[in-house]
C-alpha cells in the first residue's frame, strides 16, 4: 500500500516494485523483485487500481478515494497520483494524513511531500472535546460529563500537537473541533481561550448532523488562512535532512515532535541499522524514515496519555522498505498488524445443523 501511494506514475510504480527486497544472497546482498523479473507482472496487476477513484459525497461534491496506509505504522496518507490530480481539478484541495499529527501529519510532511513536491497552505488539526479529556486523565465512563480541571490537562496534548505544526515544521494550523451534543458551552470557552493566547484559530465542526452547513465556517477561516499564506508564505521546514544518519533522523523525531528525552535502540535495531547502512553501499541512509508507533499516546506507551513525567522512545526493530523507499523503526509494542479487536470475530460466528449461520452480524 504504502509503495502503490507514493508511486508519480506507472513507471514510477515498476521501478519501485522491482526494488522490493525479497532476500538476501550468502554474501549478504539483497534480492529484489527486479532480479527475479517479476515487476511487470506485478505492475500488470495494478494497472488499473493506479487510477484513482471518484466518488460523490451526499452532498453531491466531488471526493477521490485512493490508497490508505495505516499512519502507525506506515506513512497514513492517500495516493501522491490522487492528490497531484485534485490539486490540478480543485481550487481547494483537502487531504489526510492519519491518526494523531506526531504520526499521520509528522510523515505526510517528511516523506509525502517530498515525493510531492508541494506543501500545504493549512493544516487542520482535528480533535474533541472529550477526547481531550480522556488525555487529561479522565475515564471513558464519565468522559461525557463537563470537567474544566480534566480538560485543561488534555489541553496540553492539542497544545503539542499544535507547537509541532506551527513552530517545528513552520506551516499554518487551524483547530478544529467535532462537536459532540454533550459539549458544554464552558469547555467550549475554555478552549477558544487557551488557543486564542497562543494565535491559533478555532472552528467547531457539525458537519456529522448538518453536513456541509455545519462545516462552513471551519471552509472560510481555512480560506482565509491559504490567502494570508499566498501573501506571506510559510517558514516550512523539515525535521530532518535526508542525509543525516538513521539514528539522527530518528532522534530529531522522537525528540522534536514527541518530546523524547530519549532513544534507546535493542541490539537487534543496532545491527539492522549497520546492515541497513551497509547495503548497495549505503544508499539507503539517504531515505526518510517512518516510526511505527502507538496513536494514543506521544511515547510508545499506549497508557502514557498525559507524558507528564520524561520518556524514552523503545526502537525494537529497524526494517527497510525499499521499495517504498524508507526505513520503517518498530518502537515500544506496536503490531504491524493494525485494526485487530482483541477478541476476533469469527469467536462469535457459527452454523447449526439446519445450516443456519449466527454471529455475522
Amino acid at each position: 500500500m504504502a509503495i502503490f501511494c507514493l508511486a508519480k506514475d506507472l513507471k514510477d510504480l515498476k521501478r519501485r516494485l522491482g526494488n522490493i527486497i525479497v532476500g538476501y544472497n550468502k554474501e549478504g546482498n539483497p534480492i529484489k523483485a527486479s532480479d527475479l523479473k517479476a515487476e511487470g507482472a506485478m505492475a500488470v496487476l495494478l494497472k488499473d487500481a493506479i487510477n484513482p477513484n471518484l466518488v460523490q459525497t451526499l452532498e453531491h461534491t466531488p471526493a477521490i478515494i485512493h490508497g490508505g496506509p495505516f499512519a502507525n505504522i506506515a506513512h497514513g496518507c492517500n495516493s501522491v497520483i490522487a492528490t497531484k490530480l485534485a490539486l490540478k481539478l480543485g481550487d481547494y484541495v483537502v487531504t489526510e494524513a492519519g491518526f494523531g499529527a506526531d504520526l499521520g501529519a509528522e510523515k505526510f510532511l517528511n516523506i509525502k511531500t517530498r515525493v510531492l513536491g508541494e506543501v500545504p497552505s493549512v493544516v487542520v488539526l482535528v480533535a474533541t472535546i472529550k477526547a481531550l479529556k480522556y488525555h487529561g486523565g479522565m475515564s471513558k465512563e464519565e468522559i461525557k460529563t463537563e470537567s474544566i480541571e480534566f480538560l485543561n490537562r488534555g489541553i496540553e496534548n492539542l497544545l503539542k500537537h499544535v507547537d509541532n505544526i506551527k513552530n517545528k515544521f513552520g506551516l499554518n494550523v487551524i483547530v478544529a473541533i467535532n462537536k459532540y451534543t454533550h459539549d458544554t458551552q464552558n469547555e467550549i470557552e475554555c478552549l477558544q481561550q487557551k488557543l486564542l493566547e497562543k494565535g491559533v484559530m478555532l472552528s467547531l465542526v457539525e458537519s456529522w448532523e448538518k453536513g456541509g452547513e455545519g462545516a462552513t465556517d471551519l471552509a472560510n477561516k481555512v480560506i482565509q488562512l491559504c490567502e494570508n499564506n499566498n501573501q506571506n508564505q510559510n517558514d516550512f521546514k523539515y525535521i530532518y535532512n535526508l542525509e543525516d544518519s538513521i539514528k539522527e533522523k530518528i532522534e530529531k523525531v522522537a525528540k522534536s515532535i514527541y518530546g523524547a528525552t530519549d532513544v534507546e535502540y535493542s541490539e537487534e535495531a543496532i545491527e539492522q541499522i549497520k546492515q541497513i547502512e551497509e547495503t548497495e553501499n549505503g544508499i539507503y541512509k539517504k531515505v526518510p524514515i517512518c516510526i511505527a508507533k502507538t496513536q494514543y499516546s506521544l511515547s510508545d506507551d499506549a497508557k502514557n496519555l498525559e507524558c507528564k513525567e520524561p520518556f524514552a522512545i523503545h526502537v525494537k526493530e529497524v526494517k527497510l522498505r525499499a521499495g517504498a523507499e524508507f526505513i520503517v523503526v518498530l518502537t515500544g509494542k506496536i503490531m504491524t498488524m493494525p485494526g485487530l479487536p482483541k477478541k476476533p470475530a469469527a469467536e462469535q460466528i457459527d452454523i447449526d445443523e439446519d445450516g443456519n449461520i449466527v454471529g455475522i452480524f
